[in-house]
């Protein structure tokens, strides 16, 4: 299998003083920003890249949020066009750049760079965005998913043909040939992360784009990969675990408890206080935008569909005693290195992945400890899952 490592990049301190109530304020005024703390943040991870580079991770996935200290990743381009610099084996996963809020030529141009810097090192990604960045950018909710697609399409005609012309609803150009191409020929290697929505494993179908799906409920993995791969079909392509990256969460300790305790604090941090920064709202809200369609989710068997759609009050009351029963029903994988080893491979052969993506850093984890758990991975976990192979993709079961 392949092992990839995420890294949100978050602000390197926590803002105790919200943590009580679990709401950050939005916007977060300025004069909470420290300039070092930030300067600090680039560096250490960097420095995390690079001894990722070492220890021998097939790479690092990285995205795009804005406006918020949970993720100082404005421009994932930038990141790894960076740390291409600092590495010489390590890919960068981009997960990914927010394709309606953007002029897409300008990414088509940014990801050739990074790809040419880098040596064909970027596996170049595709993503929304949340509720949050549409204000920020002035861009309606309800066109998200026109300009996502057409975007997309003019990224693609700008790397594979040698002057192009655009006419769309949203983006026109004339007789564009862009300097410079990507290094990989035709195009750099392409991911869409999946959050259940029909129409993006539709689209990720008709292109043969590679899919990150995160960690399932069994029965919806199934569906969701079941789906895919039915539209794949369609489109005379063919679902095999190459095509999935798997995206978990995982924390690597002594044991169980040990992992609580190192661990917890940052994490409930994350789910009750950073991630809904700036992202709150009525229920129904993306739907009422037009976001999200009443018809994404009517592929999903009806029993599995309220574990599809996301309940962000649910996440942020998560409790400590929330986190210790899911962690003990392996929901979350945290333990010895044994145990990770073997729930990883589990999970991989059940979503039918042959690469996985391991969500260890969130919260802001002091960069030691983050330190400590890359090579912790790299020391005892890594070999063991590079050295196993997936070799049968998930069919959907009966219904």
């Amino acid at each position: 299998m392949k092992v990839y490592l995420f890294d949100l990049l978050p602000y390197d301190q926590h803002f105790d003083q919200y943590k009580a109530d679990r709401h950050l304020p939005y916007p977060l005024p300025g004069d909470h920003f420290d300039a070092e703390v930030a300067a600090r943040t680039y560096e250490e991870h960097l420095a995390i890249w690079t001894e990722m580079d070492k220890l021998g991770f097939d790479g690092v996935g990285l995205n795009e949020h804005h406006t918020t200290p949970h993720g100082l990743m404005n421009s994932p381009n930038m990141m790894a066009a960076v740390g291409a610099q600092r590495t010489k084996n390590l890919k960068f996963l981009l997960l990914g750049n927010l394709m309606p809020l953007h002029n897409p030529l300008r990414i088509a141009e940014e990801l050739a760079m990074a790809d040419c810097l880098s040596r064909g090192r970027i596996l170049s990604g595709f993503a929304r965005g949340v509720p949050r960045e549409y204000k920020v950018y002035q861009v309606p909710m309800s066109e998200s998913r026109a300009r996502f697609e057409e975007a997309i399409e003019i990224v693609m005609k700008a790397w594979t043909e040698n002057t192009f012309s655009h006419e769309g609803k949203f983006w026109q150009y004339k007789d564009v040939s862009i300097w410079p191409r990507p290094y990989q020929q035709p195009i750099p290697p392409c991911y869409l992360p999946f959050t259940g929505s029909k129409e993006t494993i539709e689209f990720a179908a008709k292109h043969n784009f590679n899919a990150v799906i995160p960690h399932l409920k069994p029965g919806v993995m199934e569906d969701v990969t079941g789906y895919f791969g039915e539209q794949l079909t369609r489109h005379g392509h063919t679902l095999t675990p190459e095509k999935i990256v798997l995206f978990t969460d995982t924390y690597v300790a002594s044991s169980k408890a040990e992992a609580l305790k190192e661990y917890s604090p940052y994490f409930l941090y994350f789910q009750q206080t950073l991630w809904h920064h700036g992202s709150r709202a009525e229920p129904g809200a993306r739907s009422n935008a037009g976001y999200v369609a009443s018809t994404s989710y009517d592929y999903v068997r009806p029993q599995n569909r309220p574990d599809v759609e996301m309940d962000r009050e649910k996440i942020r009351n998560t409790t400590q005693q929330d986190v210790e029963t899911r962690v003990a029903d392996g929901s979350l994988v945290w333990g010895s290195s044994k145990e990770i080893t073997e729930a990883l491979i589990e999970q991989a052969e059940h979503a039918g992945a042959n690469s996985i993506l391991l969500n260890v850093n969130l919260g802001a984890l002091p960069n030691d400890l983050f330190m400590e758990q890359v090579r912790r991975i790299g020391r005892d976990v890594l070999p063991k899952l590079q050295a196993h192979q997936v070799k049968h993709a998930r069919q959907k079961i009966p219904a």
